[in-house]
């Protein structure tokens, strides 16, 4: 064990302010104070962990634990992601303590690498100088987490973790019997058995999403099309609310016709011959691939499938009408959501879509008389909050208007990005208003890096080294210019 990483660690977060912790998702802005000695806490700590089925080693003689690795939605054959706990016991008084919990992420990729500084800078359209939406002013990220990254690997402080561990702790020393009890995970009707909340590897709760994610609150995610990082954001939201107790739907802008292969894959056990099926709509195998058929987004679809193997109350649906055009295209889509939210008020829906048809103002910068989806659904429904994507510089799967200038042909490749550095963290960020294109704030996602398409020939599920071709042309380097 790298003890060594206490170094680094020790002394770097510091809480304020006083306000209380309000629910099971939410981050808490305070530390959970044990008014016992570490010696009469520690027993207890093993224990929970032992009770949770968390292997951990130990070093005895220091009040430290850390536990196995752990794969994020595990069982999935293309996630790169893993997990691990350090827990750190301190003396606060002689009869008080605390435990700092930290979780250790890696990535089997370079997902987690610093991005480096050789990156292009230019324009994202509908930015200026194309900065990610934060950059519009009236911005703060918050403040006081750690984040330790190293090569492909990052190291911050899960204070999510360090409450369920305290509120199981302490009511079982205080033999309190009113102790609030453990939280629930959604579990779905049909199911004949769910996990514990302990038992799903979530990754790092997200800052700012226990405040949106409840029963009957529709989250509008404006994305740009062709990166990693977004998939990942909708799967660990979603897997975050579900073991929170709160049944999820995901929206998707694929095409319409591909329901009845989501739904069927979603109830497969995920075979190579359940990817094929899947695989086989003419969507994944467009010419002209854009961000939306990427291996970034069936692996979301594989996450969300495990989620449910598990007996996890999570729904997805797809409201794309690409045979529609302008606004005939806004208002299909907006009804599909409408009628889908309608039709399951209990539960939280995640839409994720190009941020374009995700604002909720009237008007585009080519039609002041648009009326998009966003702007359409926060017309009929009650609780919508729409978000902007913010992400650091990096790279996107983007489709663009021809480099020659050709109108009616598109270039899609890998492009770089510019955005703007607010840590690795993912975090939810809401404004004091909305801005001019309907948005009540950002979801931010860090470093992007660019998910080429899933499929190129239909051949195999995305990750399995089948020799698919992606169109991206060696040593290609160009900006991206459309969202």
């Amino acid at each position: 064990m790298r003890w060594s990483v206490l170094a680094v660690l020790a002394g770097a977060f510091v809480v304020t302010g006083c306000a209380t912790w309000r629910s099971d998702l939410e981050i808490p802005d305070r530390e959970a104070i044990y008014e016992q000695p570490l010696e009469m806490v520690w027993p207890e700590v093993r224990e929970f962990f032992t009770r949770n089925e968390l292997p951990f080693r130990e070093d005895r003689g220091s009040m430290v634990l850390e536990t196995e690795w752990r794969q994020e939605f595990g069982g999935s054959r293309i996630a790169g992601f893993f997990h691990r706990y350090m827990v750190v016991g301190r003396r606060e008084t002689p009869t008080s303590c605390k435990l700092q919990i930290f979780r250790i992420t890696k990535s089997t990729g370079r997902t987690l690498s610093a991005p480096g500084s050789e990156l292009g800078w230019g324009q994202t359209a509908g930015r200026t100088e194309g900065l990610s939406p934060e950059d519009d002013g009236n911005f703060g990220a918050p403040q006081g987490e750690v984040a330790v990254a190293a090569g492909s690997g990052q190291t911050q402080r899960d204070m999510v973790m360090e409450w369920r561990v305290f509120r199981d702790v302490d009511s079982r020393m205080a033999k309190d019997e009113s102790a609030p009890k453990p939280v629930k995970v959604a579990r779905a009707a049909k199911a004949t058995s769910a996990p514990s909340q302990m038992a799903v590897e979530c990754g790092l709760p997200i800052l700012g999403l226990g405040k949106q994610a409840k029963p009957g609150a529709v989250m509008l995610l404006g994305e740009l099309h062709g990166t990693r990082e977004v998939p990942r954001f909708v799967a660990q939201s979603a897997c975050q609310a579900l073991v929170a107790g709160v049944p999820v739907t995901v929206g998707l802008e694929l095409p319409l016709e591909n329901q009845t292969r989501v739904d069927a894959f979603l109830e497969s056990p995920g075979t190579d011959d359940d990817w094929l099926k899947l695989m086989e709509s003419p969507f994944w195998r467009s010419p002209y691939p854009d961000g939306r058929g990427s291996e970034g987004m069936a692996n979301l679809l594989e996450q969300l499938r495990l989620l449910r193997a598990l007996g996890l109350d999570v729904e997805v649906f797809v409201f794309d009408h690409p045979k529609a055009n302008g606004q005939e295209r806004e208002d299909a889509m907006a009804a599909t959501v409408v009628h889908q939210v309608e039709s399951s008020p209990t539960r939280f829906h995640l839409i994720l879509s190009g941020n374009v048809h995700s604002r909720t103002k009237k008007g585009l910068p080519w039609d002041p008389e648009r009326k998009p989806m966003g702007y359409l659904v926060k017309d009929r429904l009650d609780d919508v909050v729409a978000l902007d994507m913010a992400y650091d510089s990096g790279t996107a799967w983007i489709c663009s208007v021809d480099s020659k200038g050709v109108q009616d042909k598109l270039d899609c490749g890998v492009r770089d990005t510019k955005g703007r550095n607010n840590g690795e963290r993912y975090f939810v960020h809401l404004w004091e208003s909305t801005n001019g294109e309907g948005y009540q704030g950002v979801f931010y996602v860090g470093p992007v890096n660019a998910s080429l398409p899933a499929v190129q020939r239909g051949l195999g599920r995305p990750g399995s080294n089948d020799n698919s071709a992606h169109p991206a042309r060696e040593g290609e380097k160009s900006l991206a210019s459309t969202r």
